[in-house]
Order: C-alpha cells, then structure tokens, then sequence
C-alpha cells in the first residue's frame, strides 16, 4: 500500500479526466433510480427494492474482489491498514450513510415529491461538500472556501431547484410540503460528503477503490436488510418478485457510482465531485426523459436551462486556485 505522502499517494487524475468521470458517474444514477424505480413497483414494496439493489451490488462487488488481482490486494491491504489503524475504523461503515438517504428518498418522496426531494438533497451536498473541504476530512486534504467556489455551490442549488421547478405541485393549500420531511432528504445530503470522503480516504489506503466499495455494500446492506426485516414482522406481507432480469441490475449501477467517487475526491475534492456528479445526474435524466420519457414526464424550458447552468456551475467551481498551506 502506498504510504500517505509517497508518489504513488500523491498520483490523482488530471482535472479534464476527473471531471468527464464525475459526469459520467452522474449520467449513471437516473438509469439506477429508473431501474430501482420499477423494481419498487413490481415488488409494491420500496425498502425491499432497496435492499435487494444493495444486495445485488454486494454480490458483483464480492465476486470481483475475489476474482481480480486488483480485489485481491485491496482485501490484503484493507487486512493491514486496519490493524495499523490508518484511518478511524467507524470509515466502515460509510455505506449507512448512502442506506440512510435510499430510507430517505423511499419515505420522503412520497410526501413532498421527487423535485423537492432532489433540491433538499443537493443543498445539503453541495454544504457538505463545501464543509469537508474545508475541515480536510477526504483524502484531497484542506481546500479553501474561496469566493469563487461558493458562488459555484450557490449557482448549483439555484439552478437544480431551476431545472425541477415544473416538477414541483403544491398541495391544495399551496404548502409545497411539511417541513420535517424535507430536512430527512437535507440532512441525508449533508451526510453525502461525510461518506463521499470516508470511501476515498479508504480507497487511497487500500490502493483500489474495489474494496472500499465493498466494505460500503455491506454496511448497507446490512442496514437495509434489518429495516426490510422490521418492516415484514411489523406490517406482515410478503414480497413479489418480478420476472424481468434487467429489474435486478440497479446495484451494478451504484458500484460504479460509489467506485468513481471514491476515486475522484482525492483528485478534484468533495465539492467539485459532487457538483460535477449532480450535473451529470441531470444531463442523465434529461436524456432519459427524452429517449425514454415514463408516464407524467414533463420537459419544459426551465428544464433544459437549469440543466445548462449546472454545467457552467461545475466549470466555475472546477476552475484553479491557491490552495491553503
């Protein structure tokens, strides 16, 4: 394993290759939600679909652990840095963190809807990012909250909330929604970066970013597993299975996603990988909604534009700086 400070520590990915990631990492949610999405319908059961989709992902993240070299190594690795206590051994349990937000998005978007639920989400990213950075928490070290970088962060929120406004619908008394349900889906967005820099402290000592992705399947799984089995003993029923194989494929999705991020707070920080993965989030479900629009699908100007504008968010944040000593 690299030793923190050597130059194999050091070697991250040049800025124009850690940004196409980010947003190619992002373009991959909207097909996991749209996939995790239908498997919620077909079972009628939303914290089943969420476990069996973090199951899944534990399975592919299992097997290429043991079968790659890469896996391997990083297995080894995680043995040693946790007997050295390299890092704080709670960095394991990172993947609650993504449970605690697939928990949040099931009970909350229900109530105040996807829209919402989404701006409520990227606020709270797009603090924590701007949070971690700061304090040095991920493994990119201490980056200043410079002007520039926060009126990137702001530029982003506005134009997200911009981009899903045709989406929102007040109720019947124009409240868009009760207040305690959108702090469930701000706070799981402030928890983002937390363990966006949790997996890539993990990933730099392991020297792969396989094993820390596995350690996150399995903390949440585990998490959502016990909930599912709470919620089958208290409320009874049993789960349908569908027959469509694809309907099982949303956990491949999230490895990459978790796999990426991993990789790129080291070389771009929290904040710049979060904005870039929020922006491809967007770009995705765009094109989505385009090639394959699902019933209710609602594209407006404001879509298109607010979209736009969190690319020009992402070129504004990304752009260099000092970094503090």
């Amino acid at each position: 394993m690299p030793a923190p400070g050597s130059a194999a520590a050091r070697r991250v990915l040049p800025v124009w290759a850690g940004l196409l990631l980010a947003v190619f990492a992002g373009l991959l949610m909207p097909l996991q939600g749209r996939v995790n999405g239908g498997l919620s319908t077909a079972m009628d059961d939303g914290a089943g679909a969420a476990t069996v989709s973090f199951a899944t992902g534990l399975i592919v993240m299992t097997v290429l652990s043991f079968a790659l070299p890469a896996g391997r190594r990083g297995l080894a690795q995680a043995r040693a840095a946790l007997r050295d206590r390299d890092f704080p051994r709670w960095y394991l349990l990172a993947g609650v963190l993504g449970a605690y937000l697939v928990l949040g998005q099931a009970s909350a978007v229900p109530l105040i809807g996807v829209a919402v639920f989404t701006v409520a989400v990227v606020a709270g990213q797009t603090i924590s990012g701007l949070l971690v950075d700061r304090i040095g928490f991920g493994p990119g070290g201490r980056r200043a909250v410079t002007v520039r970088r926060l009126t990137a962060a702001v530029v982003m929120v506005l134009a997200v909330a911009w981009a899903v406004s045709p989406r929102m619908t007040p109720g019947s008394d124009g409240d868009p929604g009760p207040l305690l349900p959108v702090l469930l889906p701000f706070t799981a967005g402030l928890l983002m970066g937390f363990q966006q820099a949790m997996n890539g402290t993990q990933a730099a000592r392991y020297g792969t970013p396989i094993t820390a992705t596995l350690f996150n399947f399995a903390a949440g799984a585990l998490v959502l597993a016990t909930a599912w089995a709470v919620k089958v003993l208290v409320g009874g029923g049993t789960a349908s299975w569908p027959g469509e194989w694809w309907l099982y494929t949303g956990g491949l999705f999230g490895c990459i996603f978790i796999a990426i991020g991993a990789v790129l707070v080291r070389s771009l920080g929290v904040l710049v990988s979060g904005l870039c993965m929020i922006a491809g989030q967007l770009v995705g479900s765009l094109a989505i909604d385009l090639v394959l629009p699902a019933p209710g699908t609602i594209i407006a100007p404001a879509t298109v534009l607010g979209t736009l504008v969190t690319l020009g968010a992402v070129v504004l944040a990304s752009l260099p700086g000092r970094r503090p000593r």
